[in-house]
């Protein structure tokens, strides 16, 4: 598997609105319908204009997008939210672990971001990848989605780079 990352620029909408399409990955996102996932797309994509955004490619097919939401305000600066995303097919093959760890290398470099958290739903699969990579738990939100009545809670997790 050879697998490269790039910057994200605006044409990785296409697969980023495919993938977030999915029912199964859908469930890891708050996104409810097709409005909400253009939306999702719109904002995420829109990060490419600063360079916060990678893309992760297999034999030059994108397989995968993290993004870093880089605060505006100085005194926040210091952090900032991450989001990933890998395409079906390619889960559990350590395209997710390359992704990340390029993401927070770049985030280190570019932003000279020191504290990097993210927000996962309890349950999803990536905590394990997660964990591994250095993130570890300091909350949650036990009642943070409400999905066909049942409840889902959102963990925070943060790595020091």
């Amino acid at each position: 598997m050879n697998l490269v990352t790039r910057l994200t620029h605006q044409e990785d909408a296409v697969p980023l609105k495919i993938w977030l399409s999915d029912a199964y990955v859908l469930r890891w996102f708050p996104m409810f319908d097709e409005r909400e996932i253009d939306d999702a797309v719109k904002i995420w994509v829109h990060y490419s204009k600063i360079e916060s955004g990678l893309t992760i490619e297999c034999d030059g097919v994108a397989c995968g997008m993290a993004n870093l939401y880089i605060q505006p305000f100085k005194k926040l600066s210091h952090q900032c939210l991450l989001s990933i995303i890998v395409a079906d097919g390619y889960r559990g093959k350590g395209v997710g672990k390359v992704l990340l760890q390029a993401l927070k290398q770049h985030a280190k470099e570019k932003f000279k971001i020191e504290i990097l958290h993210l927000e996962v739903y309890d349950g999803n699969p990536a905590i394990h990848l997660y964990r591994k990579l250095g993130f570890t738990e300091f909350g949650i939100q036990k009642h943070f989605i409400k999905d066909k009545g049942e409840y889902i809670g959102k963990i925070f997790m943060q790595a020091v780079l």
